[in-house]
């Protein structure tokens, strides 16, 4: 949206900070995108993506409670779905491949980031 190339999408945000999922929502939603659900844990993400079917999971790599990224490892046995890690840690193991957008992130590098995760989903 807004000149980025991307189609308007439906976007879980897997964030267990209320103020940091807001933000991260509302950048989103100024950029054109749906976000279908806001999860704070691990269980929560699951269930959402299977109910919601979300085109992108945007997922703190660690919650209060699970993990964003075990969440996302759960979801995708339902199938694949284009993802995106977030966290303060720099030295983060995530799964190869899934591009880690570090806090706090400019809207142009997540743009920069769902560009990349989509076009190798072969989604955009």
């Amino acid at each position: 949206m807004e000149g980025s190339g991307i189609k308007a999408l439906r976007i879980l945000v897997v964030e267990d900070d209320f103020l940091i999922g807001s933000l991260l929502s509302d950048m989103l939603a100024e950029m054109g995108h749906n976000v279908c659900a806001v999860a704070a844990t691990e269980a929560d993400a699951v269930a959402s993506a299977e109910v919601l079917a979300p085109d992108l999971v945007i997922a703190d790599a660690r919650l209060r409670v699970g993990s964003g990224i075990a969440a996302v490892r759960r979801i995708l046995l339902g199938g694949p779905v284009a993802h995106i890690f977030i966290s303060g840690e720099r030295r983060l193991a995530v799964p190869q491949g899934a591009p880690l957008l570090l806090k706090p992130f400019s809207r142009a590098a997540l743009m920069h980031a769902m560009a990349r995760v989509l076009t190798q989903a072969g989604a955009d």
